[in-house]
């Protein structure tokens, strides 16, 4: 997610890419956020035999891509309408661990500006 550089240079403020949120993620949020749900279940991920790299929140998308490619076998690119939802979904994903991202980073900074004002007040 961050850049080496930043892991080096300001580790105190530069989340890991996978670690779990250090804040609530509903702060900032008056009225809360919608929880992001998967839509396909887990028996539907083992019975598509889907990679573990592809079962996201696109994973649904991505089942029935897969079944548009089985449908028409040779002619996969008649499935350029399931192709294109899917790649949408996996960017929309995409941008939105983007802006978690920066959201944790951003907190760290303030709590760093927050904890540097204390102790230059005491």
């Amino acid at each position: 997610m961050g850049s080496t550089a930043s892991y080096v240079l300001h580790p105190d403020v530069t989340p890991m890419g996978d670690a779990v949120p250090s804040f609530d993620p509903n702060y900032g949020f008056p009225n809360g956020r919608k929880e992001r749900v998967m839509i396909a279940t887990e028996k539907e991920l083992m019975a598509g035999r889907v990679e573990p790299e592809f079962r996201d929140y696109c994973a649904h998308l991505f089942l029935e891509y897969d079944q548009c490619r089985y449908n028409n076998f040779p002619w996969v690119v008649k499935c350029g309408r399931e192709v294109h939802k899917w790649n949408t979904c996996s960017f929309e994903d995409y941008v939105l661990r983007m802006k978690e991202y920066e959201r944790e980073r951003r907190l760290l900074e303030r709590q760093k500006r927050k904890r540097e004002k204390e102790a230059a007040a005491a």
